[in-house]
């Protein structure tokens, strides 16, 4: 596929999704939602790519939706609204992650969200649904809605609260000010900070790790039962995991989680 607004590549495991607008700070529009949905189905598909990177071209993550659109929005909120939302990316998913911008739960492998740079509104949002967060400590976030009339946005009143506390997501959301990286990585909005020189290789090193010494089927059913037990009681969970328990002892990656200790070498996971 020929992506417009997003760069695609497949390395050692590790798919990278680069947002790719770097003169608008990687603002975002319909087309880079229909660009970044397409790759994530193509690294969902594709047996070689284990974890997914989100990242950004420049000296941005995503500075939010870009003007135009809302511009759109204000014009003909409908058409616009209608023309940036893609459509499910599992139907088989728990209503929840089939919603407009909602739907990276769904996406059956680890998303890392690499936070380069200026990180706002729409751009924060997508940043929280993706599964771990690193930051380089040039990253800057803010929800920046309070300051544009708007609302908290596509479940980000859901999000934040669960990273950081009800009170820090209410600070965060009234008052749309600026939080640098190390802000970030006290509040909880992200795990980790890396020096601007070594972000890329620090965020490569970790997803390379995921992709080489995991299993690729522990990988796709964490991330199901850690999204889908935000929804459950502690007993509807512990329920889940029985469920699951008996699938996974069955799994090649079980047998071969067990070999591959026993024998004392590296693992050879297949995703089975």
């Amino acid at each position: 596929m020929v992506y417009e607004d997003i760069l695609y590549s497949v390395s050692d495991g590790v798919a990278v999704i680069t947002l790719n607008r770097p003169d608008r700070l990687n603002a975002w529009r319909g087309e880079m939602a229909r660009d970044v949905k397409a790759a994530m189905r193509a690294a969902s598909d594709d047996d070689a790519v284990r974890v997914i990177v989100l990242t950004g071209a420049g000296r941005g993550f995503c500075a939010g939706a870009d003007m135009n659109m809302l511009q759109a929005i204000q014009s003909d909120g409908a058409s616009a609204r209608a023309a940036a939302g893609p459509a499910d990316f599992d139907p088989q998913a728990r209503a929840d992650f089939r919603m407009q911008n909602s739907w990276f739960p769904a996406v059956p492998k680890p998303i890392i969200g690499a936070i380069n740079g200026a990180c706002a509104g729409l751009g924060m949002v997508y940043a929280l649904y993706t599964d771990i967060r690193f930051a380089s400590d040039a990253a800057v976030f803010t929800t920046a809605f309070a300051k544009r009339g708007l609302i908290a946005e596509h479940g980000i009143s859901w999000l934040l609260p669960r990273l950081i506390g009800f009170a820090a997501a209410a600070d965060l959301l009234f008052s749309s000010r600026k939080v640098d990286a190390a802000e970030a990585l006290t509040l909880g909005l992200v795990t980790r900070v890396f020096p601007t020189a070594e972000f890329e290789a620090g965020v490569m090193a970790y997803a390379k790790m995921l992709a080489n010494d995991v299993s690729p089927r522990s990988l796709r059913e964490m991330k199901r039962e850690l999204w889908n037990a935000q929804f459950e009681s502690l007993g509807e969970a512990i329920a889940a995991a029985d469920a699951d328990m008996a699938g996974s002892f069955a799994s090649e990656d079980f047998k071969e989680g067990v070999a591959h200790f026993l024998e004392k070498r590296p693992a050879r996971f297949t995703g089975r």
